[in-house]
């Protein structure tokens, strides 16, 4: 008890020294949906109707998806290739068009009787298996250092960076191959939650002019609080912003709302 205290005071005072310098253009047009672990703040403009989105990342709460596709009656592509992201996926199909059985839990793991899937067609939720990243490779997936958690990352910043830890192999895509597979010429909305890739595939989209006129992203590092993980939110926020982004909002964690222009 006491070492997990310690722990996390200790996480806390690091967040506070390595914070990123980001500023933030506060709006009071925001919206949340999904679960109190998994869901994500945006603009809810009405250019989401009847949308295509693309949400980066499952592990095993699809809370924000369910919810977004419900209320806007869009399609959300969802990109992840972990194998019980995979599996959670299938479960949730598996209930489309079924109310939800029960609330949802605390932690990243939800019950698929937890979404309310009654106003979700068949075909609103559709899971591309691979990892989204700046190369269409086959590439080395690290598992997390917890093995409770779900979520691999193909940085391995979870363990320092070593990448010689347990990982499984995937296939990855990249954001022009993406929109091609799917027919995209514009996206409104894109959410990167991608353990710490999210670095370089935010310079991919940037240098391929790939504008998303949201882009919702969590800063994986920041979770992990160091010089490295300032620094590269800083530099990737400049980036944003010089490519006509401005930061909306942070949840005082890692995780960030930007729009364009």
């Amino acid at each position: 008890m006491l070492s997990g205290i310690k722990s996390r005071v200790l996480n806390r005072l690091a967040r506070r020294k390595y914070a990123p310098d980001i500023e933030v253009h506060q709006t009071t047009d925001l919206l949340r949906l999904g679960s109190s672990y998994g869901g994500w703040t945006f603009e809810p403009s009405s250019d989401l109707q009847h949308s295509t989105v693309l949400s980066c990342g499952l592990g095993e709460d699809a809370s924000f998806d369910v919810e977004f596709a419900s209320r806007f009656n869009a399609k959300v592509i969802i990109v992840d290739p972990t194998p019980r992201a995979i599996m959670h996926f299938a479960d949730m199909q598996a209930r489309i068009g079924q109310p939800a059985m029960e609330g949802y839990v605390n932690g990243g793991k939800q019950p698929t009787t937890a979404y309310n899937l009654s106003r979700v067609a068949a075909d609103a939720l559709i899971l591309e298996p691979s990892a989204l990243w700046v190369e269409n490779t086959a590439l080395k997936f690290y598992a997390p250092r917890n093995p409770d958690h779900v979520s691999h990352s193909i940085v391995d910043y979870q363990n320092d960076y070593s990448q010689h830890g347990t990982h499984i192999e995937v296939k990855a895509i990249t954001p022009e191959a993406l929109l091609e597979k799917y027919d995209l010429k514009t996206i409104r909305l894109m959410k990167l939650d991608i353990e710490g890739a999210e670095i370089s595939v935010i310079q991919h989209v940037l240098e391929k002019s790939i504008l998303p006129r949201q882009l919702l992203v969590e800063f994986d590092e920041m979770n992990f609080p160091s010089d490295r993980s300032k620094k590269n939110a800083e530099d990737t926020d400049r980036a944003l912003r010089q490519a006509g982004y401005k930061c909306r909002y942070f949840d005082g964690v890692s995780n960030f709302l930007y729009t364009f222009r």
